[in-house]
């Protein structure tokens, strides 16, 4: 949220936001707020946080912007994955007094990739009333942007830090037939794009960066092509997401003994990993599977000597 674009000239003059308190019914309200662009929050969003007995955030410095904006005063309370199991039992205390308690993330809709599902479950366990406030969220803005194919898609959060995790993961949604939808990090981007590059072949895909922001980025190409792009470069800064194309309904499946002509060039040059990565992404057939065909033609070779 850091650089967000200006609001319009008549919504940034205007005197007062007045929003209007409202009875809310006792319950959990999970508010999604803006993810950059503090225009893009919901008038029931700001209703709802106004009324609230209670406001939930990952960081009250966060979420304090955004009410400043609108001239909200909200008690507010810190919740997020390292005091969530102290504060937990607190929340599920006030909401059996009958409080009206929001939930929100630093940005986008809260349960993503963020510990309110913990709280959501626990409430719903003690027959507390559960209410989404819809809104922004980084997963879909990026899908809408991609220009790839949106009517099956798959959310797949963050990929393992660890490398070898990572590309045990990837192979194992290679063959997911909808649109694969990541985030990532500025550090970790170009790794991880060369490790999907190598796991699902030349796909299409697009890295969303910082989107709805002052330097909002959409770069389309091929896996091999963004990794590329992003390993010569330094590690782009903001809010990541990654979208990728679903494998191809008509590929032509690559026969066992192709797979083994093009493993056995490649290993004359080549170790067994950088080999596996080459091939697998040369043909789309899924990593873990080359990798293990090339041990095994390694360990031929070997006994022949």
């Amino acid at each position: 949220m850091q650089h967000e674009r200006e609001l319009m000239p008549q919504a940034r003059n205007a005197p007062g936001w007045n929003i209007e308190r409202v009875p809310l019914a006792p319950g959990l309200y999970v508010v999604a707020t803006p993810i950059g662009n503090l225009a893009d929050v919901t008038l029931r969003a700001l209703s709802v946080l106004a009324s609230a007995g209670l406001v939930l955030c990952e960081d009250t410095r966060v979420t304090r912007r955004l009410l400043d904006r609108y001239g909200l005063r909200p008690p507010l309370l810190a919740y997020h994955e390292h005091n969530a199991a102290s504060v937990r039992p607190r929340v599920l205390g006030k909401l059996a007094e009958g409080e009206t308690i929001a939930l929100v993330s630093d940005a986008g809709t809260p349960l993503v990739s963020d510990p309110g599902y913990k709280l959501v479950e626990a409430a719903i366990d003690a027959g507390h009333r559960v209410f989404p406030v819809p809104g922004a969220s980084a997963a879909l803005a990026a899908l809408v942007a991609a220009g790839l194919p949106t009517d099956r898609f798959f959310f797949e959060g963050f990929l393992p830090v660890k490398a070898g995790q990572r590309q045990s993961r990837i192979s194992e949604i290679a063959d997911v037939p909808a649109t694969l939808v990541l985030y990532e990090s500025g550090p970790r981007l170009a790794a991880s794009l060369a490790d999907l590059a190598a796991g699902l072949g030349e796909r299409r895909a697009a890295v969303c960066r910082e989107l709805t922001k002052k330097f909002e980025e959409v770069r389309r190409g091929t896996l091999a092509q963004l990794a590329g792009q992003y390993r010569d470069a330094d590690d782009p800064k903001g809010e990541i997401v990654v979208v990728i194309a679903p494998p191809s309904a008509d590929a032509e499946r690559i026969s066992p003994a192709a797979l083994d002509v093009k493993l056995k060039a490649a290993l004359k040059k080549l170790s067994v990993k950088d080999a596996a990565d080459a091939v697998a992404g040369e043909t789309g057939v899924k990593r873990r599977e080359v990798y293990q065909r090339a041990l095994a033609l390694a360990g031929d070779r070997e006994e022949k000597k």
